[in-house]
């Protein structure tokens, strides 16, 4: 049990799920354009790299003055792609994780972003609540996939 209430205190998570009405290469045409962000997601100001498996991707928000670079971790075609940073040691990280499923009549796109580590308490307070965030940019890019042509 106690185990358990460790790893749960070591873990900050945010989550947003949308339902597209689009196919998954059109959903991933979208979000692996990561320089066009900006056009249809209100919290992205710029983001300089391209994503691909391997990638660096520095992105800039509204949400924070500092730019966050990330490493594209995990990058399987119209199926999964993962955006990783951290410290070393695994003292800090953070994971955002776009994953898009087939459901009936569309696809499911599930935006994660899970931090863990050592330092998670200290940082906790200044991540503040994402949740508004990753809520804003699944309703943005439904918009911006459902009205391609």
């Amino acid at each position: 049990m106690r185990d358990k209430l460790v790893r749960e205190t070591m873990m900050l998570a945010f989550e947003a799920k949308i339902k597209i009405n689009a196919s998954a290469e059109a959903i991933w045409s979208v979000l692996t354009d990561v320089q066009k962000f900006p056009e249809w997601e209100p919290n992205v100001t710029r983001v300089e790299g391209e994503a691909g498996p391997g990638n660096k991707i520095v992105v800039h928000t509204k949400v924070s003055e500092r730019a966050f670079p990330v490493t594209v971790s995990e990058f399987v075609p119209h199926s999964r792609m993962v955006w990783s940073s951290g410290m070393p040691l695994g003292l800090f990280r953070g994971a955002r994780t776009f994953t898009l499923t087939p459901v009936d009549g569309g696809i499911e796109v599930k935006t994660r972003e899970e931090f863990t580590g050592l330092l998670l308490p200290i940082f906790k307070g200044q991540i503040g609540d994402l949740q508004p965030t990753f809520t804003t940019f699944a309703e943005a890019l439904k918009a911006k996939v459902e009205s391609l042509p």
